[in-house]
Parts: C-alpha cells; sequence; structure tokens
C-alpha cells in the first residue's frame, strides 16, 4: 500500500506543495486576496519573463501581492476580472510543482487577452517561496499593454 502525500491519513495536506499551488490558483480564480496573500512565505520571489512593464524579480510577499499581482487589476477593463483556470494537474517533485492555467480577460483598451501561463513554484513549509513564470510575452505586450506596443 502506498503512503504517499495523498494517502497517508497523518499527513498534513495543506502543506503538500501540490495541495498548496493548487489552492493558490483557486484561490486567484475567485478572486480570494486573503488567500493569495497567505499563499505566499513574506521572502516570496516571482520572476516574471521579457522587458514588460511587469517583467523582472518581485521580491517579499508585499512587492509580490500588491507591487505584482495587484497592478494586473489596472490593465483590465472595469467592471471585469481576470478569469484563472487550471490546466490539468499540476505536477510535483518534492518541493517544486509545474502548474499550467489560462487567462483570460478584457484590457481597458477593449481588446481580449487570452494566455497560457506555465509554472515553477517552490513551497516552503505550506507558503510559495518561488515562482519562475513561463508566458507568450508578445501577447502580453500586444493585448495588455497595447496603448505602449
Amino acid at each position: 500500500m502506498s503512503t504517499g502525500p495523498h494517502t497517508d491519513p497523518h499527513t498534513d495536506l495543506s502543506t503538500d506543495p501540490r495541495t498548496v499551488v493548487t489552492a493558490y490558483i483557486a484561490a486567484v480564480a475567485r478572486g480570494d486576496q486573503d488567500a493569495i496573500r497567505d499563499a505566499f512565505t513574506e521572502d516570496a520571489v516571482w520572476h516574471y519573463p521579457g522587458d514588460l512593464p511587469l517583467s523582472g524579480e518581485w521580491r517579499g510577499r508585499k512587492a509580490v501581492v500588491e507591487e505584482f499581482l495587484g497592478s494586473i487589476g489596472g490593465l483590465v477593463a472595469p467592471g471585469t476580472a481576470v478569469h484563472v483556470e487550471l490546466l490539468g494537474a499540476p505536477i510535483a517533485e518534492g518541493d517544486r510543482v509545474v502548474a499550467e492555467w489560462a487567462s483570460h480577460c478584457t484590457t481597458v483598451q477593449g481588446l481580449r487577452y487570452d494566455n497560457r501561463n506555465l509554472g515553477i513554484f517552490t513551497v516552503r513549509d505550506g507558503r510559495i517561496a518561488e515562482v519562475r513564470e513561463y508566458t507568450d510575452t508578445q501577447r502580453a505586450a500586444t493585448t495588455l499593454f497595447a496603448d505602449r506596443a
């Protein structure tokens, strides 16, 4: 009989890396700001690719949640939201989890933004400590930042 984290009744699934990442993406999908904030360690780091205004390395929970993730709201048409959809089950090995999700919204310029994202998450003590996100930055540039293209 297997005694992995999903079959052992004595394992706290809330600290299982795959569960942590799945719960985070679900929190984003439902817009639960408290759960999003609580998902990260105080010293979390988010790496976003490219040369967009969002690109770079965001260090610390406040920078990740308020400055990076929070700034996305200003790119979305008022009265609408970003819809996030987990695509398949995340893949985990140790404290690292790979997850793919789709993001959909209408931008402030009235353009339709649809993109796929892949993140490599590192989980520490039941919270996300690091994310390396990969996405089509050209798609983001021509829709989310169309006014700057």
